[in-house]
């Protein structure tokens, strides 16, 4: 049956215009009940359709077999509630996930999760196209209401066809929704309805499921006082005519991890003026949780202020005192220079709320009983959440996942609903997970789905496959990498040619010939974007048969290859014949090549696709003693001293240049084999080998970036590290006046020969500190298409063109640079996504997030295994200097362990001492002594386990005594 839809759409010149589209009803779309007959037999797709006898939780509302059917407020705020195993056989309606889809894309593709999961019965039910159950929008009509109607006689329509099922148990179609009109209007019209709460709470077996309901409502979940503490947000259609009229300021709200009392609002557009906004105070944060889009109105400039230097935590119990958060808004508000002022504002209203799921532990109420309490949430830029529990004694002591309902203006805090349980606080497993969570690294088992595109083992070398690629087999590969890693990208070998130039080539695993675009793991791969690294486990972008196996570019192993081979070229560049019969235990991988004199100067570059033979996986120290010894002298040796000695020249050049060498201490933990536990800790020790393997990657880059961008200016997926405005210097400048050196930053290259210059003969370590402190002064390296950025400069490089290119298995931006250079060099096809630079603007913006989210998961889990360090360790007494002075207290570094902490002079139950803070120094002083920026220090290091949810490392002065 045909008929059509009518509606008017505006077009972008103004002009109103009718649309007429054909809709197709049809009669043979199956209900999806297992007993039904009367249907046609249910196309093959996920889940498998609901039960013949309903299994799930026994209702005393509804006693006989019943299916559940939510409207789409209920789906989406109660989306937790649905994905319960005990809650099965419920018919989603096409009306439910379309506005599903158009409301929340995370709801609905968890839905769409749990419609495939065939445990759960949940079946999709295409009603819109259903001739019995489509329906016409009315006369007056909004489309909100047309569809509680379409959901209403979808209803009606799946009770009346149950009953004709010949079945001595009639099953019952129950209508969920939280809706009050909705529900009275089904009630009149004979259909049985409940809300979410109601249904749940009848549930005889599973009490505790009614922690998960979400708080839809704040009616009567208002704190009794019923004070109000936050002004009204503006209503959405007001903020938006504010912002086009400039009244208003759209940007994200960043929460600050040392100031509860203190957040940065960063304006979107492209103005330069007041792209960073200050907002303090908690009526003037008004209720923005971090990372939500929120509109902001600048105050007055004699109402502007500085960034505070306090650091305060929200460790109250009583939620009512106000009066105490006015008190700690005060220590903020001191006399500050003029120049440190910054533009100032308020939250007005909130665009839109980024809430998450969050994980955190349950600060248990005083009161016996009580059944409201708080959480506090693991991220501390995240405010405690109120929630009701009648499992709290179960819950004290657990690692928790709570969501965000609502705040209301007459609430100090959120109100949430509990979500799940992940295990004791401590417990190495759940600490990880949480991490995990908190720093949302996708970390689920790879889907059949996935696993299903991976090549069949035993797999083999084809003809085909040898299309395009060049036999380097006979080349003296070998591989330099930490210790224990299995998933090797890149390779090297360096030889001199007849010509006596040398041939050096970079050879990268062949990770895109396994991974085709567009499919299911081209897709998770996509949304992976980077492997996760964390002290004891990693979390693979790809699946391990591709990560440690056939993309490894292990020694003794035939692999396929991208080799970006640096050719420093023979008279007689080969394509050589193949033998097939050699391929017994082949693998995929990649290849390429140059040509250089003795002086590192490139005289060629080519790219091929090849099959490379390592020779020699080796660790960085097992290299360079191959590199120092006077005896060994075999090809892979020499091969290593040749591409060292070039290293060396690149590096010269590179910094000649002006790209900047800065420090940042890594540690090493040393596990115990039984226990997994941290039994030692140590800054990383950096060998020669590091910088020559590191040297000829970024060369690799930098020849691949120039060849893609040649070939593709509109489509090159690019990487740049862009300069960071003077301000960002400041705190570097005054902390090397202290010791009456001069740091110029108005280049990259006077910055790198200043910091060059800083030397104190009594002071070796000055120099580290100089560059560690450098280093946080600069931005976020990112991602972007060069169709959609005219500014392509790395300053960190100092390097007017860059990419990633050599980490394919770890990285998926280099596959997409594997792809664009296969493209170029006509070894591989192009396809749409690829020529599409606002899709891949979208991709590189997913980039950036989960490379961001992976390097604070990787300073998470180190931060922990830290903790367990010392958790064994009592009190250890350790050298430290001062890398940043706050108003009440320092920021310490130990170079021993690599390992930052901050030492503070407030303690509970301890008089405050006399603290005077200069910020033009910087310096504090306590009581009669003064600390400053790199001075040494003595500290005492314990573990501070008081409070369970935020253990950490606790630093206390020992000398200076103070």
């Amino acid at each position: 049956m045909l008929t059509s839809r009518t509606f008017l759409k505006r077009t972008r010149a103004g002009a109103v215009v009718k649309v007429v589209r054909e809709h197709y009803l049809r009669e043979d779309i199956p209900c999806g009940a297992a007993a039904c007959r009367l249907c046609p037999p249910r196309p093959a797709g996920p889940g498998l359709g609901l039960e013949a006898q309903p299994s799930g939780a026994a209702s005393s509302l509804c006693p006989g077999p019943h299916y559940l059917l939510p409207d789409t407020n209920l789906l989406l705020h109660q989306i937790d509630i649905l994905e319960d195993p005990v809650i099965k056989n419920v018919i989603v309606l096409q009306t439910v996930l379309q506005e599903v889809r158009n409301r929340s894309a995370p709801v609905y593709k968890r839905i769409r999760d749990v419609i495939g999961n065939p445990e759960k019965h949940f079946y999709s039910f295409t009603n819109e196209h259903h001739r019995e159950t489509y329906i016409e929008q009315e006369q007056g009509e909004t489309s909100n209401d047309r569809n509680d109607r379409a959901i209403r006689v979808a209803v009606k329509w799946y009770n009346e066809h149950l009953k004709k099922i010949q079945d001595e148990d009639k099953i019952q179609v129950i209508f969920l929704t939280n809706d009050r009109t909705n529900k009275e209007k089904a009630l009149e019209e004979g259909i049985t309805a409940y809300t979410c709460e109601e249904y749940i709470k009848s549930l005889i077996a599973n009490p505790d499921l009614v922690d998960r309901l979400a708080c839809v409502s704040d009616e009567g979940k208002e704190i009794e006082s019923g004070k109000i503490i936050f002004p009204e947000h503006i209503p959405l259609s007001k903020l938006q005519q504010g912002i086009k009229s400039g009244i208003y300021l759209q940007g994200t709200y960043r929460a600050s991890r040392d100031n509860y009392l203190e957040a940065t609002v960063w304006v979107h557009g492209d103005a330069e003026e007041n792209k960073e906004i200050i907002i303090q105070g908690l009526k003037h944060l008004n209720r923005a949780v971090h990372e939500d889009i929120v509109a902001v109105e600048l105050l007055a400039r004699d109402e502007w202020v500085a960034p505070s230097s306090v650091v305060l935590q929200d460790d109250g119990q009583n939620e009512d005192d106000i009066e105490n958060e006015e008190e700690k808004e005060n220590i903020l508000k001191t006399a500050v220079n003029k120049d440190m002022l910054r533009p100032t504002g308020k939250v007005v209203g909130i665009i839109k709320r980024n809430w998450r799921p969050f994980c955190g532990m349950l600060s248990k109420s005083q009161i016996k009983e009580a059944r409201r309490h708080l959480f506090t949430p693991a991220d501390r830029r995240i405010p405690r959440i109120r929630i009701e529990t009648r499992q709290a004694d179960t819950l004290e002591g657990q690692r928790i996942v709570v969501a965000i309902d609502g705040w209301p203006r007459n609430s100090r805090y959120p109100n949430g609903h509990f979500v799940k349980n992940l295990g004791s606080a401590g417990d190495k497993e759940t600490e990880t997970e949480v991490l995990l969570l908190e720093h949302d690294v996708p970390h689920q088992p790879f889907s059949q789905g996935v696993l299903s595109f991976l090549p069949k083992m035993p797999w083999t070398i084809t003809e085909q496959d040898m299309k395009y690629r060049e036999d380097l087999r006979h080349l003296y590969v070998c591989s330099v990498d930490p210790p224990g890693c299995t998933d090797i990208d890149d390779a090297l070998h360096c030889r001199e040619v007849e010509n006596g130039n040398i041939e050096v080539g970079v050879h990268i695993a062949d990770v895109s010939h396994f991974i085709r675009p567009g499919n299911a793991l081209d897709e998770e791969s996509a949304k992976r974007g980077t492997t996760v690294y964390l002290c004891e486990k990693r979390i693979d972008m790809v699946p391990e048969l591709l990560s440690s196996n056939l993309c490894s570019l292990r020694s003794n192993v035939d692999r396929y290859m991208y080799m970006i081979h640096t050719l420093i070229l023979t008279r007689n560049p080969r394509c050589l014949y193949v033998d097939f019969n050699r391929f017994l235990s082949h693998r995929l991988a990649f290849s390429c090549i140059w040509e250089m004199n003795h002086k590192a100067e490139i005289l060629k570059t080519r790219f091929t696709k090849s099959i490379i033979n390592s020779k020699a996986s080796l660790t960085y120290a097992e290299a360079q003693m191959r590199i120092d010894s006077a005896t060994m002298n075999d090809d892979i040796t020499t091969s290593l001293r040749g591409l060292n000695k070039l290293a060396k020249i690149l590096k010269k050049k590179r910094i000649d240049n002006g790209a900047l060498t800065l420090s940042s201490p890594e540690v090493r933990f040393h596990m115990d084999s039984e226990t997994h536990d941290p039994i030692d800790l140590q800054t990383k020790e950096l060998k020669e080998t590091n910088s020559m393997v590191e040297e000829f990657m970024l060369l690799a880059n930098v020849s691949v970036a120039q060849k893609i961008y040649d070939e593709f200016p509109e489509f090159a997926l690019l990487r740049k590290h862009p300069a960071p405005p003077p301000s960002n210097y400041d705190i570097l400048v005054k902390a090397a006046k202290t010791k009456n050196l001069e740091i110029k930053t108005d280049s990259a290259k006077a910055l790198a020969e200043s910091l060059d210059k800083a030397e104190s003969p009594t002071f070796p370590y000055l120099n580290t500190l100089l560059r560690i402190l450098t280093t946080r002064c600069m931005m976020q390296a990112v991602y972007f298409c060069s169709g959609m950025d005219n500014d392509f400069h790395h300053y960190g490089l100092a390097s007017p063109i860059y990419t990633h290119f050599t980490s394919p298995i770890r990285r998926y931006a280099d596959i997409i640079v594997h792809r664009l250079l296969a493209v170029a060099i006509g070894a591989d096809s192009t396809y749409p996504e690829l020529t599409d630079k606002h899709k891949l603007a979208d991709m590189c913006k997913n980039l950036n997030y989960r490379h961001k989210m992976a390097q604070y998961a990787q300073r998470a889990s180190v931060a922990f295994h830290t903790q367990l360090f010392f958790k064994s360790k009592g009190v250890v007494n350790e050298d430290a200097y001062i890398l940043f002075v706050r108003k009440n207290a320092v920021v310490v570094l130990i170079p021993k362990y690599g390992l930052e902490g901050t030492v503070f002079f407030e303690e509970k139950g301890k008089p405050t001492p006399r603290l005077d803070y200069n910020n033009e120094v910087p310096s504090l002083t306590v009581e009669d002594t003064t600390l400053r920026v790199f001075d040494k220090v003595k500290v005492n290091i314990m573990l501070d386990a008081s409070n369970m949810q935020h253990q950490k490392i606790r630093m206390v002065l020992v000398e200076p005594k103070v």
